[in-house]
């Protein structure tokens, strides 16, 4: 942290010195340099999962609101493309996925990062248990059966599962995973 003296010495001084909001950001500083929330599938840490999700929690983080977006860049690019395919499908709904299903990864991670813009969708390692991710598109188009890049989705009608049982069930799948990550970090 920059505000800190180079000479141990003048260190108790400085930290003496210090506002309640300078003493609040070193404490969160020094707690951010003691969690690792990294999912790796070699080393399986459920205990300090658990932890970093209590942390998420508390602090109501909410990576949407902080400006966090999936793009070629900061995930698409990363990832496999069944791995798009499914965030894609999540966030936007079967149809959009199958759209993009035949291309190239470099090409499907780009019209990925266009279909997910805006849709405040997050890879599952970036969500804060307890805020539901946004499942598919907007409430409008549940309610007119039109996605936001102007296709016409499935609905009860012309023989497609409607929309409303498509989010209550990725809800309830969401809570089961959350229930999941509880159960294992006893």
């Amino acid at each position: 942290m920059a505000a800190l003296p180079k000479e141990p010495g003048d260190l108790w001084d400085a930290l003496r010195a210090f506002d309640g909001d300078s003493r609040h950001a070193l404490f969160a500083h020094c707690v951010s340099l003691s969690v690792n929330a990294i999912y790796e599938a070699y080393n399986r840490r459920p205990r300090a999962l658990a932890h970093a999700d209590q942390l998420a929690q508390a602090v109501d983080l909410d990576m949407v609101a902080a400006g966090w977006e999936p793009t070629v860049d900061t995930y698409l690019g990363r990832v496999t493309k069944a791995r798009i395919l499914a965030s894609v499908r999540e966030a936007k709904g079967t149809r959009a996925g199958d759209r993009i299903e035949h291309l190239r990864k470099g090409d499907m991670a780009e019209r990925a990062q266009e279909l997910l813009a805006g849709s405040g969708w997050l890879p599952e390692p970036l969500r804060t248990p307890g805020h539901l991710a946004t499942a598919v598109d907007d409430a409008s188009s549940v309610e007119t059966g039109q996605s936001a890049d102007g296709d016409i989705e499935d609905t009860a009608e012309d023989g497609g599962e409607t929309a409303m049982a498509e989010i209550e069930r990725r809800i309830e799948d969401e809570l089961a995973e959350i229930d999941m990550h509880v159960i294992a970090a006893e």
